[in-house]
């Protein structure tokens, strides 16, 4: 899917520009933020997966929003950014209407978590 990759691939790339514009602690609190939202990337990639094939498999799709939300429970609680915990905030209003959807017996509209998953890469790696 073109949109997890350009997602990996910017989260990849930030990755490798971290250690050079950072501190060592900032630079540990960057990393872990990072990787976190590359794991977030590939959950979205997950949750995309699913809702595609919600017919044959509808739980895949909760299983997907329930790893992303781990994920990004793990982000809330390590930062202390405003610019983190704005981006968190989208992501988590986006989930939750994804949720309400699968729940409502609707195709939900992923692309709101889509979006909100880029600004997170994009403030953890800037």
């Amino acid at each position: 899917m073109p949109t997890s990759r350009r997602l990996a691939t910017a989260t990849a790339g930030a990755a490798l520009l971290v250690p050079f514009l950072l501190g060592c602690g900032a630079l540990e609190k960057a990393a872990d933020c990072v990787r976190t939202a590359d794991a977030i990337a590939d959950s979205v990639a997950d949750l995309q997966r699913a809702v595609d094939g919600a017919a044959e498999d509808p739980g895949q799709a909760a299983e997907a929003l329930d790893r992303i939300d781990k994920n990004v429970d793990d982000i809330q609680k390590d930062t202390g950014d405003a610019d983190v915990s704005k981006a968190v905030d989208h992501l988590d209003t986006a989930l939750d209407n994804v949720r309400s959807a699968i729940e409502g017996d609707e195709v939900p509209d992923i692309s709101p978590v889509v979006d909100a998953a880029g600004e997170l890469t994009k403030v953890c790696t800037s």
